[in-house]
């Protein structure tokens, strides 16, 4: 037999011949549903291959109790939604079943017709909504493969990828450094969801955006009454985390008071809430990401040299854009087909000329610069190709970002012409006079450049 995917596959394990009709009757007043019946655990038990969505089981049967079978069942496949139908009342019984892994209790009386159609229905919707989560974090996993979350292929961004190979065969902490607009939570999270802990949670903290009053019960939680506001217990982002991974970021904005209390927490693996006097333990991986040196905190005496070498772990460096080539533009088109597909602009495309002008910039601001500014191009370009025209840069850093790079002459000599290229709209003979060179010259490196 075919089955749509609509379909709900239905398993009836009853040996009353009367409830067998009753619950056949009731669970097929939707044509989508396909019921097989058993007048035996065993039998039921035999069948699961036929992977039902719901089972209705009879508490009595002949050959195993209740229980048993559910046991049974939820071994198979925790995920099939087990309604427990029974003849007997007992609120233990019932809530013993209910601990087991049933989803539903319901006993056999003159409001079982209604009562197990409301339990179909909200089995089926429970079962749905276990399928969304799963296919969402399969999703969530894909996105951060390395290869789709972290765009490039320069040598600085290989190392990068190695260094998070290791990083993921581990529990052990890391540390992640780079300048603002780097990618650092993206690289946490890349961790994280490729590890064995991406089915348990991932709970991210800026350091830098908590008041400094809020931070220790913020990363610790607290008691009811600790102090004013506190109007009930509240767990903090360790207690959230655990199992999974705690993503400090900005750790190098931490006072250094608090730094004491948080080297004791993760030397000890337990904390204490605030107001409180029992202790929590807590098993969780912790990421730390900052754009300061720390060891030039540790030497100013901002951050403790002690919770330093804690946190060090992994040391993963992340390059500015500036030092990344051409993944400018590999970042740049990936950014353009997200930001098009979101928008439903079609496919936007990058002319010559923009993607020149974007590898002349240095980008202070790194990718989440990068991204606003091809996203406004997207929005201002005519007939979804970008010309040089539509890039605007928009930096608040005022110095000048010429020698951030270190380069060649030759590279050096690349970005100067194009620069004034630019300025004076592709006038070979303008710019040859303002930079006293040869026409010869410029289209010379127009062509290296190209290739």
């Amino acid at each position: 037999m075919h089955y749509t995917p609509e379909t709900v596959r239905i398993f009836v394990v009853e040996d009353d011949p009367l409830y067998i009709k009753l619950e056949r009757y009731i669970a097929e007043l939707n044509p989508d549903h396909v019921v097989h019946t058993f007048d035996t655990g065993r039998a039921c038990l035999e069948n699961l291959h036929e992977n039902p969505k719901i089972v209705l089981l009879d508490y009595s049967l002949p050959d195993m109790t209740g229980k048993e079978i559910l046991e049974e069942i939820k071994k198979y496949d925790p995920e099939i939604q087990v309604i427990v139908v029974s003849s007997q009342e007992s609120i233990n019984t019932a809530v013993s079943l209910l601990k087991h892994g049933a989803n539903d209790y319901i006993t056999k009386d003159n409001e079982t017709k209604d009562r197990l159609l409301h339990a179909i229905n909200n089995a089926k919707k429970v079962s749905s909504l276990k399928h969304e989560i799963t296919v969402l974090k399969e999703e969530l996993n894909q996105k951060y493969e390395f290869g789709n979350s972290i765009i490039g292929e320069s040598p600085a961004i290989q190392k990068v990828f190695k260094m998070m190979q290791k990083a993921v065969k581990t529990n052990i902490t890391v540390s992640i450094t780079g300048e603002t607009g780097t990618g650092k939570e993206v690289v946490a999270k890349a961790i994280h969801y490729n590890s064995e802990k991406k089915s348990k949670p991932f709970v991210a903290v800026n350091i830098a955006a908590i008041p400094e009053n809020l931070i220790e019960s913020e990363l610790f939680g607290h008691e009811k009454g600790a102090f004013t506001g506190a109007v009930a217990r509240r767990k903090g982002k360790f207690e959230e985390a655990n199992g999974g991974t705690l993503f400090l970021d900005e750790i190098g904005e931490m006072d250094i008071n608090l730094q004491a209390k948080l080297l004791r927490v993760l030397q000890e693996r337990e904390l204490t809430r605030v107001g409180g006097n029992e202790l929590v333990k807590f098993d969780l991986r912790v990421i730390v990401a900052t754009h300061r040196n720390l060891a030039e905190e540790v030497k100013s005496g901002n951050f403790r040299e002690d919770l330093y070498y804690r946190l060090l772990g992994i040391p993963i460096e992340l390059p500015p854009l500036r030092e990344r080539g051409q993944d400018v533009i590999l970042i740049a088109k990936h950014l353009l087909n997200t930001f098009a597909k979101e928008n439903k602009l079609g496919a936007v495309k990058l002319s010559q000329g923009a993607k020149n002008k974007l590898l002349a910039y240095a980008f202070p601001g790194n990718v989440r610069e990068l991204k606003s500014v091809v996203e406004l191009a997207a929005v201002m370009c005519d007939e979804n190709e970008i010309q040089a025209d539509d890039i605007t840069f928009n930096s608040l850093q005022k110095e000048d970002q010429f020698l951030f790079e270190e380069m060649s002459l030759r590279d050096y000599t690349f970005k100067i012409i194009r620069h004034f290229l630019d300025k004076y709209d592709n006038n070979v003979l303008l710019v040859a006079k303002k930079l006293d060179i040869g026409k010869s010259s410029i289209y010379r490196y127009l062509k290296e450049m190209e290739e």
